[in-house]
């Protein structure tokens, strides 16, 4: 492979700032890394080459703000912007003001991530298209006509918002009187989050499983696939467990799925990396397209830990104009790898954010860990922003041997000062279904699962409790609360 940038920006935070760094690091890549009041002392911050001040902790302020990170890469003679997940990495409006100033976006085009953006736009295109979406309405549907549109479609349904994603806004309706409910509070919440009232309807499946397809797409019109991945273990419409590969379709089914993603991202002409989300019909056995995720995932470690290949170096490489390697164009995977993601949160407690310092950080390591982390032993994790802390992903030669290996390392991960999901996690790798493999988006339903879930507490734990409590007592704003999952 060629040469790539002398110096980007990461237009973001946390872990996944942390995962490109490195990777550019090992391309002799400088990074400049952008940062709030509350990110100060950040790991993003201590690893980059270069770090921008760009204003206060609130996301509008900072994060979200476009000029200000256009102007920090200016100024720090970086040639090229990396939005990561979440945050600004699907605007359209920002790669196209990153491109007006002479910069390169690591990402889609402009006109894919416009597409992508809107939901019901996307699901016209692909349908026209020839690819399966799930049932549902092809506009924008209200209260005086979406009751007939369910009775259509049939019940359950899914009210989802035409913008955004994360899982913000998406309920599901059982009868006419949830229906009119749903709908007004999806609409509430759109318009709060993404600015637009608009929302539509999809036919809900309750015995359904979540099954993904990485695809990379380089400006000479190739597109190839680094197959897929099983994200099925979900609340609330949001990732917690992640494997690759899935371990609930046949050979033939993997091919009839991965055939499918390569021609949706070849109709839409696909460049760099993205996810095609598809739904899986137990009792049909059949696919349906979802939405499309134009930006790296937050569980991309598992491919990469099966097929060898660095995303974010393809993504790199791919912004710069190089064709994707010749080695990709019959990929192959090996083993099997499963991800969990460590949240700051208390899953006994309806998963209420838990912001505070970590006073004892102690990894897992071993054959086939592999640990992306966002913060480190005395850090204090702001409230302003996503509880995501790390991810642990764990290869073995087979999925029962992976999930051994995972199971091992959350034992050993150790983390003091706040409470995090950890004991959960393992508390669904034991989980009958989840150990078949037969689970569903359904698994986290089970009320067992919650059960018996508080980790040892000190005495200093639980002074520090106290006072995180009596901080976040005085915020007048939960910004978690807001911005919490803003990525899947």
């Amino acid at each position: 492979m060629g040469e790539y940038f002398d110096k980007i920006l990461i237009a973001n935070r946390g872990e996944i700032a942390v995962r490109i760094i490195r990777t550019a690091k090992e391309l002799g890549i400088k990074t400049v890394a952008v940062y709030s009041e509350a990110d100060e002392n950040s790991l993003h911050v201590k690893l980059a080459d270069e770090k921008v001040f760009i204003g206060p902790s609130e996301p509008r302020e900072s994060y979200l703000n476009m000029e200000k990170i256009i102007r920090a890469a200016s100024s720090s003679g970086a040639e090229a912007i990396h939005p990561g997940y979440g945050f600004l990495s699907q605007n359209p409006v920002f790669a196209e003001k990153v491109k007006e100033a002479g910069l390169t976006w690591i990402g889609p085009t402009p006109d894919v991530l416009k597409l992508a953006g809107d939901k019901i736009s996307s699901r016209r295109f692909f349908a026209k298209a020839g690819i399966p979406i799930v049932p549902g309405t092809l506009d924008p549907v209200g209260l005086e006509e979406a009751e007939a549109k369910a009775e259509e479609i049939g019940y359950p349904v899914v009210v989802k918002p035409s913008g955004g994603g994360g899982g913000i806004g998406m309920f599901v309706a059982f009868s006419p009187e949830e229906l009119k409910e749903k709908i007004a509070k999806a609409s509430r919440l759109a318009k709060a989050y993404f600015a637009r009232t608009e929302v539509y309807l999809e036919k809900y499946f309750p015995r359904a499983k979540h099954i993904e397809v990485q695809i990379l797409g380089d400006m000479h019109g190739k597109v190839i696939h680094l197959f897929e991945r099983e994200c099925s273990v979900q609340r609330r419409f949001q990732k917690v467990i992640e494997e690759a590969p899935s371990p609930s379709i046949t050979s033939e089914e993997r091919e009839k799925l991965l055939t499918l993603a390569v021609k949706a991202a070849q109709s839409c002409n696909y460049v760099n990396a993205g996810t095609f989300e598809f739904l899986f019909d137990l009792n049909e056995r059949r696919f349906y397209l979802l939405e499309v995720n134009t930006r790296i995932q937050v569980e991309h470690p598992v491919t990469e830990m099966i097929t060898g290949v660095d995303i974010v170096e393809q993504q790199l490489a791919i912004a710069s104009g190089e064709h994707l390697p010749s080695s990709l164009s019959d990929p192959s995977f090996r083993g099997h790898a499963i991800e969990a993601r460590i949240y700051a949160e208390d899953p006994a407690s309806d998963f209420a954010p838990s912001p505070g310092s970590i006073t004892r950080l102690s990894l897992p390591a071993g054959p086939w860990i592999r640990v992306d982390s966002g913060v480190y032993e005395g850090f204090r994790v702001p409230e302003f922003y996503d509880s995501l802390l790390m991810k642990v992903i764990a290869w073995g030669h087979d999925r029962e041997s992976a999930t051994r290996r995972l199971k091992r390392a959350l034992g050993e991960l150790e983390i003091r000062g706040l409470k995090t999901n950890r004991l959960f996690l393992i508390r669904i790798l034991e989980d009958e279904d989840f150990v078949k493999g037969s689970y569903t988006t359904q698994i986290l339903e089970k009320r067992e699962l919650f059960k018996n879930l508080e980790e040892p507490v000190t005495t200093t734990m639980i002074q520090e409790r106290a006072e995180t409590k009596a901080e976040q007592t005085s915020k007048s704003i939960s910004y978690w609360r807001l911005l919490a999952r803003a990525h899947v």
